[in-house]
């Protein structure tokens, strides 16, 4: 799910998943080059549905953690935000 978060005054893509029962948010940013990952509007997954991957350049994120698994993303990870699953829905903690 794609949603939008103010950080530092700016307006920033972030996007959230369910992976293995637990939901995890991140800037819609891939590590390498400050590029949007979705490879379809709000499709993060690669095709086995284990990795999120930067349509870009294919570099493979671990849903869990957002650490760099592979590819042009060389140990760097993608930024993570709180969020709070309560009631069923999810909300985005802000920090700022």
């Amino acid at each position: 799910m794609r949603f939008t978060v103010t950080r530092r005054g700016r307006e920033e893509s972030a996007f959230a998943v369910r992976f293995s029962g637990q939901v995890r948010a991140y800037l819609n940013r891939c590590a390498h080059v400050p590029i949007e990952l979705d490879w379809q509007h709000g499709e993060f997954f690669d095709h086995s549905k284990l990795y999120l991957v930067c349509a870009t350049h294919g570099a493979l994120y671990a849903p869990e953690s957002g650490q760099c698994l592979g590819g042009r993303c060389h140990g760097k990870g993608l930024t993570p935000l709180d969020v709070e699953e309560r009631d069923g829905a999810v909300y985005y903690l802000d920090s700022d």
